[in-house]
C-alpha cells in the first residue's frame, strides 16, 4: 500500500474529504472495525460485573481500568511516537492488543474471569491503547494536507461513535445467546485487521534527521507545553468538560440494568444511542462549524450533552432515555472533535505527538478518573444524585469561558529555520552544554513595548528548547539590552535552528528586530554561543 502521497480534493472540502486519500481510507476503515470490537468489549467486561455486589463501583473500575493508563503511560509513549518510526511502533502495540484480548477472551472461556482477572486484563487493553493513542493521533498529517485535519479528525471521531452505535449492540445480542467469552474473542479478531493495514502502509518518516534521545525528548515536550499557552488553555477546557461528562459512561451500566430493569442488549442499545448521536454530530459538523466560533461551539454542546446526563437520572421509559441520549452523543462528538482539531493546528510538526499525549492524559485521565468519583459517589448518594450533581458541575465549567476560552488565533506552525548556521571555531559535540546563546540589540524606540516582544520572544525559546531566558539592560547604556538564554546541550540548540522554530516564532523575532536592532560583535556576528571549556 503505497498511497502516502496525499492530493487533496479541489474546492472547499466536505466531511468526507479525507476518504479520497487511499492511506488514510485504508487505515480508518480497519480502525472503524477494531473500534466496533472495542466497544463489544467494554459491554462485555461490565456486564461480567454488573451483577456482582457493589456494582458501581466496579463498572466505574472497569471503565477507569481501561482508561487510567494514560496518566502514567501516555507522555512516554509520546515520546516513542515522536523519535521511533511510527508504523513499527504501532505494529509493535497492536500485536501486543491482541494478545492481552485473547488471554482474557480464554480465562472468560474456561470460567477464570474473577473481578480481579477482568479488571486488570482491562487494565492490560488500556496499556496497549495508551501506548498506541499518541501515534495513531500524531499520523494523520502524514496521511492528509494540513487543510483536511479538522475532517479527519472529525472522521476519527465518527468512527469512534460509529463503533459505539453497533458494538454495544452486536455486543448485547451475542452476550445474551452465547457468552462475553465470544465478545472478546472477536475484539482480538478484529484488532487483527489493524493489523494487516499497518503492514500494508507504508507510511513515512518525516526527514532525515537523527531522532532525539529519550528523557531529552520528554524534557523538550514538558518544556513545549509548558510555554505553550494556547496548548495548556485546551488541556484546561479538556478537563473542565470531561470530568463531570464522564459520569453518564460510568454510571449508565448501573441504571441500565437496577433501575430500568434491562438487559444486556438493551444496555447495548442506549449505549448504541450514543453512537448515533455521535455520528450524526459529525455529519454536521462541517455545517455547524461555519456557523458557530470553537467558544460558543463548547459552550452549546455542553448544554446538549447535559440532557442525557439529566435524563439518565430522572427518565424512567427506557426508549424515551434512549431518544434523549442521542443528543448527548451530537454534544460528546462536538466536544471531542473541538478540542482535538484545536490541538492538531496549534502543536509544532516535532512536538505532535507529546503535545497530544499531554492532552491524552488529561481527557482520558480525567474520565478514568471522574469515572472512578462518580462511581464512588453514586454508592454514597445513590445514582440520581451523582448524575444530578455531575450535570451541576458540567454546567459551571461552561460559565468559566467567560474567563478561559479557548485561544482561537490561528498561528503559523510551519517548520521554518530562520537562523544561520552557528558559527564555531571549536570542536563541539552534540552532548555538549550547558549552551548560553547571547544576542545584543541598541533600541531607539519605545523600551517599554521592546520589551513587551522580548518576553514573547523569551517564551519561543523556552518553547523551542531553552531551560532559561533573561533580558538585561546596560547600565552605562541605556539603549543597549542583552538577551541570554541557556539550552541543555549543543546538539539540543541545534535543533531549535534547524528544526523547531515555525512561521509563528519568527514572526515574534521579526517584531523584536523591528524594535531593536541586533549589535554585531568584533567578527561580525550578532549571536554569540557560549560554551563550557573542557
Amino acid at each position: 500500500m503505497s498511497e502516502t502521497n496525499h492530493v487533496p480534493p479541489a474546492g472547499k472540502p466536505g466531511t468526507w474529504a479525507p476518504l479520497s486519500v487511499a492511506a488514510f481510507r485504508t487505515l480508518w476503515i480497519a480502525q472503524l472495525i477494531s473500534n466496533t470490537g472495542t466497544w463489544m468489549q467494554t459491554v462485555g467486561a461490565q456486564w461480567l460485573l454488573v451483577h456482582q455486589p457493589n456494582a458501581a463501583v466496579l463498572t466505574a473500575m472497569a471503565q477507569a481500568a481501561s482508561l487510567l493508563p494514560v496518566l502514567f503511560i501516555s507522555l512516554p509513549a509520546g515520546v516513542l511516537a515522536d523519535v521511533l518510526d511510527r508504523r513499527r511502533y504501532l505494529i509493535v502495540t497492536q500485536i501486543c492488543a491482541i494478545a492481552v484480548v485473547a488471554l482474557l477472551a480464554a480465562l472468560t472461556a474456561f470460567g477464570h474471569a474473577t473481578p480481579a482477572v477482568v479488571l486488570l486484563l482491562t487494565f492490560g487493553v488500556g496499556i496497549t491503547a495508551a501506548l498506541a493513542n499518541p501515534a495513531w493521533q500524531a499520523i494523520q498529517p502524514q496521511l492528509v494536507p494540513r487543510e483536511l485535519i479538522p475532517n479527519a479528525a472529525a472522521l476519527g471521531s465518527m468512527s469512534i461513535n460509529i463503533a459505539r452505535a453497533i458494538g454495544p449492540a452486536v455486543a448485547g445480542v451475542i452476550i445474551a445467546v452465547w457468552s462475553p467469552a465470544v465478545v472478546f474473542g472477536l475484539n482480538a479478531l478484529t484488532t487483527v485487521f489493524v493489523l494487516v493495514a499497518l503492514v500494508r502502509w507504508t507510511g513515512e518518516r518525516g526527514g532525515d534527521r537523527m531522532p532525539e534521545r529519550i528523557v531529552p525528548a520528554l524534557r523538550s515536550g514538558s518544556r513545549y507545553v509548558v510555554n505553550a499557552p494556547a496548548v495548556r488553555r485546551i488541556l484546561v477546557r479538556s478537563a473542565l468538560f470531561v470530568v463531570p461528562a464522564s459520569a453518564l459512561w460510568a454510571l449508565l451500566a448501573v441504571v441500565s440494568s437496577s433501575r430500568l430493569g434491562l438487559g444486556s442488549g438493551g444496555y447495548g442499545l442506549l449505549l448504541g444511542a450514543l453512537g448515533v448521536g455521535a455520528v450524526a454530530g459529525a455529519l454536521l459538523l462541517s455545517r455547524i462549524r461555519r456557523r458557530l466560533a470553537p467558544n460558543q461551539l463548547l459552550a452549546l454542546f455542553a448544554g446538549v450533552y447535559a440532557i442525557g446526563m439529566v435524563a439518565t437520572a430522572l427518565v424512567r421509559s427506557p426508549w424515551l432515555l434512549m431518544v434523549l441520549l442521542l443528543a448527548s452523543g451530537v454534544g460528546w462528538l462536538v466536544e471531542l472533535s473541538t478540542f482535538n482539531t484545536s490541538l492538531q493546528l496549534t502543536l509544532a510538526g516535532w512536538v505532535r505527538a507529546r503535545g497530544l499525549s499531554t492532552y491524552l492524559i488529561v481527557f482520558l485521565g480525567g474520565q478514568g478518573l471522574g469515572a472512578l468519583l462518580w462511581g464512588a459517589v453514586g454508592q454514597l448518594v445513590g445514582v440520581t444524585w451523582a448524575l444530578l450533581a455531575a450535570t451541576g458541575l458540567l454546567l459551571l465549567g461552561v460559565l468559566t469561558l467567560l474567563w478561559w476560552p479557548l485561544q482561537t488565533e490561528s498561528l503559523d506552525r510551519t517548520i521554518s529555520a530562520p537562523w544561520p548556521e552557528p558559527a564555531v571555531d571549536l570542536p563541539v559535540g552534540d552532548s555538549a552544554g550547558p549552551v548560553v546563546v547571547q544576542v545584543c540589540y541598541t533600541v531607539t524606540g519605545d523600551p517599554a513595548e521592546f520589551l513587551r516582544a522580548a518576553r514573547q520572544v523569551g517564551v519561543s525559546r523556552r518553547r523551542t528548547g531553552a531551560t532559561s531566558w533573561a533580558i538585561y539592560r546596560d547600565a552605562a547604556d541605556r539603549t543597549s539590552y542583552v538577551e541570554l538564554f541557556s539550552v541543555p546541550t549543543w546538539g539540543e540548540h541545534l535543533r531549535q535552528h534547524h528544526e523547531r522554530l515555525t512561521g509563528y516564532d519568527q514572526e515574534l523575532e521579526q517584531r523584536l528586530e523591528s524594535l531593536g536592532v541586533a549589535d554585531p560583535d568584533r567578527d561580525g556576528s550578532t549571536t554569540r554561543h557560549l560554551v563550557v571549556p573542557d
